[in-house]
């Protein structure tokens, strides 16, 4: 099953810094943004991912923003699907 992920401003470095364990994980992934540091709407990022995952084109999303709260909230606007903010502040990438 491939992976949707999309991070807002603030994600971005986390994400990318997702790659290589993806990677190593072979898990196929595709972006759905944003690419860059400048600022962003975070819900039309999360709408993006979590309407790709509802209509089976991705088996699971990940959602990567500054706090998380805003992106769970966002992509659980339908109510067929939830998600919730997951944290590893202070933690390190294992």
């Amino acid at each position: 099953m491939r992976l949707a992920r999309g991070a807002d401003h603030a994600g971005c470095p986390l994400r990318e810094a997702l790659n290589p364990v993806l990677d190593e994980m072979r898990v196929p992934y595709d972006d759905v943004g944003t690419t860059s540091t400048a600022s962003v709407d975070y819900p039309d990022i999360a709408e993006v991912v979590a309407r790709a995952v509802a209509d089976g084109r991705f088996g699971y999303g990940v959602l990567v923003c500054g706090t998380g709260t805003g992106m769970a909230m966002a992509a659980s606007d339908d109510r067929e699907h939830q998600s919730g903010a997951r944290s590893s502040a202070g933690r390190e990438l294992t």
